[in-house]
């Protein structure tokens, strides 16, 4: 029986990874799989070598990195000595699994990697490690295949994840009425980030650009997303002194029922590109972290929307220029001038176009089955 290890580092990784299983297991089912992943590869039967808890985690602590040599020594370990698959799956989670391509490489151990790391947004040169270390990517972006072919890596373009994924349109009179929303009222919401450092850094901004709005036009409704990563008392405490309403969990819903949005940097981006929701971008971090990211970049545009369709259809608020006046004074626009509303929809379906409708999850499954089972 042929084996394939699967190596994720957090959350979307290991929705990725159970897409992929869950075909897999349909096309060819005798394959064995383990892997490093959450609850969605453990609820298809999946035996995990080791959870997210100490994975997917921000920042270079002491404590970070030494969870992450522990794993990588003991994973190395169990692959040469007790496991030994056939082919590994890297998917995502760049840093780790970078890391994890060049010890299984010495160890002669083939690997492949879905979602490799965005090579062509910061650090180029990490394309180089990509070519020595991986034997086959799994590219999303229809722009990448060129990009890595040209360095000689061979190169399957699947497909991006969310053109399978992204459910319909919410029902708006059903949505508006559920959380006490007046289906007669533009809707503004907001998405301040899944992680804690970006609401610090942001949810003033976002709070105050929404006051603004408020008060500028009483009869905006303005919604604020909470990410299932972010706890309910790191939530509420940015609004003490605000009645803005929040939604848990439904954020695909709520991008696909919004006429307007404000998103921190990300794939939310795409999701609501794929819903021809009007959006501006708006991000910042530590400053420091900007200069670093400044000299690392290789493109100037931060919005997948405006990457992909390599224009800007988003407006993208920046650093010094994230203030709630601007963001607010771009929301606006987005609303009531139809020419600047119009134009980014229309903008927005020319990306859709440009992406496949190839169901990625089982494209790689698929050509893992071939490179398993056919070779």
């Amino acid at each position: 029986m042929k084996k394939l290890f699967i190596i994720t580092g957090e959350y979307s990784g290991d929705m990725h990874a159970a897409n992929v299983v869950r075909h897999l297991k349909t096309i060819s089912p005798n394959i064995e799989i383990e892997a490093v992943g959450g609850e969605n590869l453990k609820n298809l039967g999946i035996k995990l070598f080791s959870d997210h808890s100490k994975m997917s985690a921000m920042g270079m602590t002491p404590k970070i990195v030494w969870n992450h040599l522990r794993l990588g020594v003991r994973l190395i370990n169990y692959l040469k000595n007790e496991f030994k698959p056939d082919l590994v799956l890297l998917i995502d989670y760049g840093v780790f699994n970078l890391k994890m391509a060049k010890h299984l490489k010495k160890e002669g151990i083939k690997t492949n990697y879905y979602i490799p790391p965005q090579v062509w947004a910061s650090r180029k040169w990490r394309i180089k490690t990509i070519k020595k270390y991986v034997d086959r990517v799994f590219c999303i972006f229809p722009f990448e295949k060129e990009m890595y072919e040209s360095y000689g890596i061979k190169t399957t373009y699947c497909g991006h994840p969310l053109i399978s994924q992204i459910p319909e349109k919410a029902d708006k009179n059903e949505f508006f009425e559920r959380h006490g929303l007046d289906v007669n009222k533009k809707l503004v919401s907001v998405f301040p980030g899944s992680r804690v450092f970006e609401l610090k850094n942001l949810m003033s901004v976002f709070i105050g650009a929404a006051k603004i709005l408020k008060k500028m036009h009483p009869d905006i409704q303005i919604v604020f997303s909470q990410a299932p990563s972010i706890s309910d008392s790191q939530y509420k405490k940015f609004f003490h002194d605000t009645d803005f309403k929040f939604i848990q969990g439904e954020n695909q819903a709520l991008l696909s029922v919004s006429d307007a949005l404000i998103l921190a940097s990300g794939t939310v981006a795409l999701e609501a590109a794929l819903y021809n929701t009007p959006m501006i971008i708006a991000y910042r971090g530590p400053y420091l972290f900007y200069l670093i990211y400044l000299l690392v970049r290789c493109i100037e545009k931060v919005c997948l929307v405006n990457i992909i369709a390599k224009k800007d259809i988003v407006p993208e608020i920046i650093e010094k220029s994230v203030r709630p006046d601007f963001i607010a004074y771009n929301i606006e626009k987005l609303i009531y001038d139809e020419e600047v509303r119009n134009k980014q929809i229309e903008g927005l379906k020319s990306v859709k176009e440009l992406l496949s409708d190839k169901n990625s999850a089982l494209e790689v499954a698929t050509e893992i089955k071939k490179e398993l089972l056919e070779e």
